[in-house]
C-alpha cells in the first residue's frame, strides 16, 4: 500500500471536512495554545515590571541622602523624588508622567504600567546608573545626557535581540 503525505494545512482541513468533532477540537486546542502564550507573555511582563518597582529602591536611595536636604517639607520632598522619576520618563518615554496622564486620561496607572518588556528592562538600569551618577554629585542636566544615550544603546540592543524575539 502506497504512503499518502499532505501538507499539515491540507490534513487538517480534510480532516475537519470529515469530522465537526475533530474541527471543533482543533480550533480548541488552538484557543487554548493562544491563551497559554498570550499569559506566558503577561507574566513575563508582571515579573519585570515588579523587579522595576522593586529596583526604584535603588534609585530612592541615593536622592533621600545626596539630594534631599532635611529642613524641607514633605510635600518639597515628594516633589523632589517625582523631578527624578519625570527624569527617567524624559529619557526614555521622551514624556513626563503628567504630560503621560494628559494624553491617557481614560487609562489608570501610570506610564511605567504600559512599557514594553524592553522598556522596563532599560528602565531598571537607567535607576542604577542616575543612582550611580546622583552619588558622583553629577548635576541632573549632565545625568539626563549620559541616561539618554545609555537609554538610546540600550533599547535598540534589546530590539534588535533574538533572545528578546524569542520570548514573544
Amino acid at each position: 500500500m502506497a504512503a499518502l503525505f499532505a501538507h499539515k494545512d491540507i490534513a487538517f482541513e480534510f480532516a475537519s471536512w470529515l469530522s465537526a468533532e475533530f474541527k471543533f477540537y482543533l480550533i480548541k486546542e488552538f484557543q487554548r495554545l493562544k491563551d497559554d502564550e498570550s499569559s506566558r507573555n503577561q507574566l513575563e511582563w508582571d515579573m519585570q515590571r515588579t523587579i522595576s518597582k522593586i529596583n526604584y529602591q535603588i534609585h530612592t536611595d541615593p536622592i533621600k541622602e545626596n539630594l534631599i536636604a532635611k529642613e524641607i517639607t514633605r510635600q518639597q520632598t515628594s516633589y523632589v523624588y517625582a523631578n527624578e522619576a519625570d527624569l527617567l520618563n524624559v529619557t526614555l518615554f521622551g514624556i513626563t508622567a503628567k504630560e503621560w496622564r494628559d494624553g491617557h486620561s481614560g487609562k489608570t496607572g501610570n506610564i511605567r504600567d504600559y512599557a514594553t518588556l524592553e522598556q522596563l528592562v532599560v528602565l531598571s538600569n537607567m535607576e542604577s546608573i542616575n543612582a550611580l551618577l546622583i552619588e558622583r554629585g553629577l548635576p541632573q542636566g549632565e545625568r539626563l545626557l549620559r541616561l539618554n544615550q545609555v537609554a538610546i544603546t540600550q533599547m535598540k540592543s534589546l530590539i534588535e535581540s533574538k533572545a528578546i524575539k524569542r520570548l514573544k
